[in-house]
């Protein structure tokens, strides 16, 4: 008789493979990283929620998002396309001038990829960029600080109206997560461990707990709407609590929200989280 299955499938697919590079938002081989994430209709979005120049820079963002969670600049760009029959040439220039513009506002160029004919829009981005002091997730310590960046709770949020049929504003950060680049840059020094919540803050903060065999104090009281709210793009964060005042310097000069919202101890608490993939 067969054990049945509890994992995530995401995590049991990802746990079968045995490579040593995989656990990290990024791949890191010396100073580069590669990264790929995928960004499918009907899985990402709907394309009766988004224009092409939408669809195009959220796809590019959640891309590099790896890259600058890492403290990584991303250089290069591979992007495949599946294109339905019914998109025009039109829609095309749209999407691809996004895909570049957004890419170009980084550092990063779009240099080759794929197109394929399919039922449904579907984009899937490989980033090669570099660091000399990439940012992983493995290196926690008992006592160490973990604290999110922004305000969580938009991206659930906003979603949720989409799909009651409301219209929601073109500054939304469903459409336009915000990457903290320069705040990841200045506060390295003083960073342990980091990573970006894309899947919402309970189930990254358990993913990064797992991965350094952890588990966690409460600090803060955190409601459901922000520790579940997936695809948010702002930075999870571990940090030696006597670096808290530099950290908090660093935030308050880039106007940037910072919450502290526990600390790292020798328990197996997790929180309790679903994930957004294969509901």
């Amino acid at each position: 008789m067969q054990t049945p299955i509890t994992l995530d499938k995401e995590d049991y697919l990802i746990d079968t493979l045995s490579s040593p590079y995989i656990g990290d938002d990024a791949a890191v081989d010396g100073n580069t990283l590669y990264s790929m994430d995928a960004f499918f209709e009907d899985v990402h979005f709907k394309r009766s929620w988004m224009s092409m120049a939408q669809i195009g820079k959220k796809a590019m963002l959640v891309n590099i998002s790896d890259a600058i969670a890492m403290n990584a600049e991303p250089k290069f760009a591979l992007v495949t396309v599946s294109l339905p029959k019914e998109i025009t040439l039109l829609e095309i220039d749209e999407l691809t001038q996004s895909l570049e513009q957004t890419a170009k506002a980084y550092g990063c160029e779009i240099i080759g990829g794929d197109t394929v004919g399919g039922d449904k829009l579907h984009l899937s981005i490989t980033i090669v960029s570099k660091s000399e002091t990439p940012l992983l997730r493995r290196g926690l310590k008992e006592g160490d600080l973990l604290a999110y960046t922004g305000v969580l709770g938009e991206s659930k949020r906003d979603l949720d109206a989409l799909f009651r049929g409301e219209k929601i504003s073109k500054g939304s950060r469903f459409f336009e997560p915000t990457l903290r680049a320069e705040f990841i840059s200045k506060s390295r020094a003083y960073l342990r461990v980091g990573m970006d919540i894309s899947d919402g803050l309970y189930c990254d903060t358990n993913k990064l707990l797992d991965i350094n065999k952890y588990g966690f104090d409460s600090l803060s009281d955190i409601d459901d709407a922000v520790g579940l709210s997936g695809e948010e793009y702002e930075m999870l964060i571990g940090f030696d609590k006597t670096h808290l005042k530099q950290i908090e310097s660093v935030a308050k000069t880039l106007n940037m929200p910072l919450t502290i919202f526990a600390k790292v101890a020798k328990n197996k608490k997790r929180f309790s989280c679903k994930s957004h993939h294969f509901a």
